[in-house]
């Protein structure tokens, strides 16, 4: 039997507000990895596979982190994870300073998996914080709903990002016609224009770690009757939670694709600028999916969210053909309809899979977290078969395989609902206190 204690509504409304602020900062820090990528691309004369561990670095932290995460949760609570990813985030960022002295890629790679290790605490924490504060049935609309701010950041980054990081000295023909020594000099100077954007970075991120310290949140506690903790293995055999994991892992693998390859794909594809590329990023990719993130949370109003997420999956698909049998500018905006498409992707297949979840919440949110390491390990793929075939269109292939398998997540729990086979363990019960 499962008791629960909801705090007031207006308390509700203040913790949801907070935790909301979160998914933007790791929003925005999410998305100067596309700026990233050709900067240091450029900056160490990399191939598409070897800027491509920029990826690899940032979401292989979440297989690493994601069960310390939620064991942290279990321990210590959700206030207090939050903060220990805040001071994990900032730690990161002030690395880029001395990653940026040294001229050495492999020290840029060790800053981005520091900030992703705070990145997966935060996100660990604050997802099902956010889907447990009110009542369940709203939880994909409420999950949503703090999701569309982080695509707020997914627009305003590589605009930003992009003045202030894509730091162009001289044209490829001037660096070709310098020595090598001089070569190496200017490309140095440019790597470290991420010093002070990632010192401000930093310092903020110490500033809100500061504000949640202080802050009075609700303490959401697991209160499940005549129930033991569960194990891994117990919230993996849940069919809910397992196809959650593995639509996850291939949806965040299409996402970083889409998103941290689309100024090396867009100058290619339609002959554009880095710096009008990563304004067709944010102004069109990141408002796109920001407002698709805001559509999506109206729209699951009148329509269940799987169907939805099934509809969105089979449209990203039919634009992924586009993406990479298309020419010009076409393919442009058939990638700003992707993400349309892919933004309630995340929070949509987080919720429903730990939707019921009773005792295994929290270790379910733990494996639908482990699965982002999918950012690590497509992206690779999607840039050996761009280097393989020498055209990163065909690396589309690899998004498109996703979106197919984010349908038959939502087929897959669409069936189990309308066959009545939904598990019967009740809702997870919540007592709040002040901490």
């Amino acid at each position: 039997m499962t008791t629960i204690k909801p705090p007031a509504q207006p308390r509700y409304r203040f913790a949801f507000a907070m935790i909301t602020t979160l998914f933007f900062l790791w929003g925005f820090v999410h998305n100067l990895d596309p700026i990233l990528i050709p900067h240091l691309k450029r900056s160490f004369s990399l191939s598409v596979l070897q800027s491509s561990l920029v990826d690899s670095a940032v979401f292989i932290a979440y297989f690493v982190m994601a069960l310390p995460a939620g064991l942290l949760i279990r321990r210590t609570g959700y206030k207090n994870t939050i903060v220990t990813g805040l001071l994990l985030f900032a730690i990161g960022s002030f690395l880029f300073i001395p990653a940026a002295n040294t001229g050495r890629y492999a020290f840029f790679l060790a800053a981005l998996f520091i900030i992703a290790c705070g990145l997966t605490t935060l996100e660990t924490a604050a997802n099902p914080y956010a889907a447990l504060l009110g009542p369940p049935e709203r939880a994909a609309w409420r999950l949503n709903l703090a999701q569309s701010f982080n695509g707020l950041a997914v627009t305003l980054a590589p605009i930003i990002g992009a003045r202030v990081i894509l730091v162009q000295g001289a044209s490829d023909a001037q660096l070709q016609a310098m020595p090598q020594a001089a070569r190496q000099l200017a490309l140095a100077a440019e790597a470290s224009s991420v010093k002070a954007p990632y010192l401000v970075l930093g310092i903020a991120i110490l500033v809100v770690g500061a504000i949640f310290w202080r802050l009075r949140l609700p303490s959401i506690e697991t209160v499940v009757e005549g129930a033991a903790r569960r194990s891994v293995a117990q919230a993996w055999a849940r069919p809910s939670i397992r196809r959650a994991a593995i639509a996850q892992f291939f949806y965040v693998g299409a996402q970083v694709c889409v998103f941290s390859f689309f100024i090396l794909y867009a100058s290619r594809a339609a002959g554009l600028s880095h710096v009008a590329a990563a304004d067709y990023l944010g102004w069109g990719c990141g408002a796109a999916f920001m407002v698709g993130r805001f559509a999506g949370t109206w729209c699951m109003r009148f329509v269940a969210p799987a169907r939805l997420l099934l509809a969105y999956a089979l449209a990203s698909a039919a634009l992924s053909l586009l993406a990479i049998f298309g020419s010009g500018m076409a393919t442009v905006y058939a990638v700003i309809g992707i993400a349309f498409f892919m933004s309630i992707m995340f929070p949509t297949i987080f919720s429903l899979g730990i939707q019921d979840a009773g005792a295994d919440t929290g270790m379910g949110s733990s494996l639908i977290i482990m699965s982002i390491v999918g950012g690590a390990l497509l992206p690779p793929l999607f840039g050996a078969l761009s280097d393989a075939t020498g055209n990163i269109q065909h690396g589309y292939a690899v998004p498109l395989a996703c979106f197919l398998v984010t349908a038959w997540f939502a087929r897959a729990t669409l069936k189990h609902a309308a066959l009545g086979a939904a598990t019967s363990t009740p809702a997870q019960g919540s007592t709040v206190q002040h901490v």
